[in-house]
């Protein structure tokens, strides 16, 4: 049965969790209180990793602008996007903290809710998204080889503006869009057992996972036709064949930072909301999903310590296409 009483609940597309019964079915719940210790040692030791990593990769992106590859483009990007969620989790660190000491004890202003939204947003699909175009890059280069280094460089260009501006425009759009239907004095709060509040929700949902989904789906296409065209005869040769191991290596990079951090939380993200909102009233899943909830979302959140190394095991690649100049054979 649907329970009657109104139940606040914190934005479910963050990393903050229901303070209150998380669903909206009778008799179910599930103690998560781990999670207020949890997130203060996961988003710790992201945030040393991704300050340094990212660092890193952006100073030694940087060192070689003069010549960037359109991989590299891509690369700078992605760093800058992993920085902008970054320097948010000493925000959520502070506020898990406060809830460890007493759940009921303090709540985020509007400011608060709003930056600690549009950053991690800007990083959760400025890195899809940065990943696919990774990915897109490698097809050009493999699929269609006779697309010359600066074709490629001035479309790296013209789509990393596009995407930054994409993602701008999500990551601002998703808080406002919470903010239509959230009640003035609680700005973090939304009500799943309001229908309008409900039908926020799952918009919301419904432009998540198409921010995931199609990426997902270019991503895929890339890479199968890169590796069909990379098993041909005349790419085993002896004079090609660092430069196919080295794409090869890139891909398995990609596919699996992607794979491993983004697959599980939309999946999770999926039933959650639906069990949250009483769409999927199934009492089993309303529990594994909010009980996994904090370890898929802090897997979700280590992409920005994972992609720098994504530059690191490539960087012999990205350099390579840099010195190349406009060689079309390249890959």
């Amino acid at each position: 049965s649907v329970l009657k009483c109104r139940l606040q609940v914190w934005y479910i597309f963050d990393s903050f969790v229901p303070e209150t019964p998380f669903s909206l079915l009778s008799n179910c719940t599930i103690d998560t209180s781990y999670r207020f210790t949890f997130y203060q040692v996961s988003y710790s030791v992201i945030f040393l990793l991704g300050l340094a990593t990212n660092s890193l990769a952006l100073h030694r992106l940087r060192q070689s602008s003069c010549a960037m590859s359109s991989t590299a483009i891509y690369m700078v990007s992605l760093s800058a996007a992993d920085m902008f969620f970054v320097i948010s989790l000493p925000l959520r660190i502070y506020y898990y903290n406060q809830k460890a000491k007493d759940p009921f004890s303090w709540t985020p202003g509007i400011a608060y809710c709003y930056l600690t939204f549009i950053l991690k947003y800007i990083s959760l699909y400025g890195g899809i998204f940065f990943l696919v175009c990774i990915a897109v890059d490698r097809y050009l280069a493999v699929v269609h080889p006779l697309v010359t280094m600066h074709s490629r460089q001035l479309v790296a260009q013209l789509l990393s503006g596009g995407i930054w501006c994409l993602v701008l425009g999500l990551s601002i759009g998703l808080p406002l869009l919470r903010s239509a239907a959230a009640q003035q004095h609680q700005p973090c709060l939304l009500d799943p057992s309001s229908h309008r509040h409900r039908t926020i929700i799952l918009v919301a949902l419904c432009l998540v996972c198409g921010s995931f989904l199609l990426p997902t789906v270019v991503l895929l296409y890339s890479y199968c036709r890169v590796l069909s065209v990379l098993r041909q005869p005349r790419h085993r040769s002896r004079s090609k064949r660092h430069s196919r191991k080295h794409t090869l290596r890139l891909i398995y990079r990609v596919l699996g930072v992607f794979l491993l951090c983004f697959v599980p939380y939309h999946i999770n993200l999926l039933g959650y909301t639906l069990t949250h909102v009483g769409l999927l009233p199934h009492c089993g899943l309303a529990k594994v999903t909010r009980a996994v909830h904090p370890v898929v979302l802090s897997l979700a959140s280590s992409n920005c310590c994972l992609n720098p190394l994504i530059y690191y095991f490539s960087s012999s690649l990205v350099h390579r296409e840099a010195l190349g100049g406009g060689g079309s054979s390249r890959h």
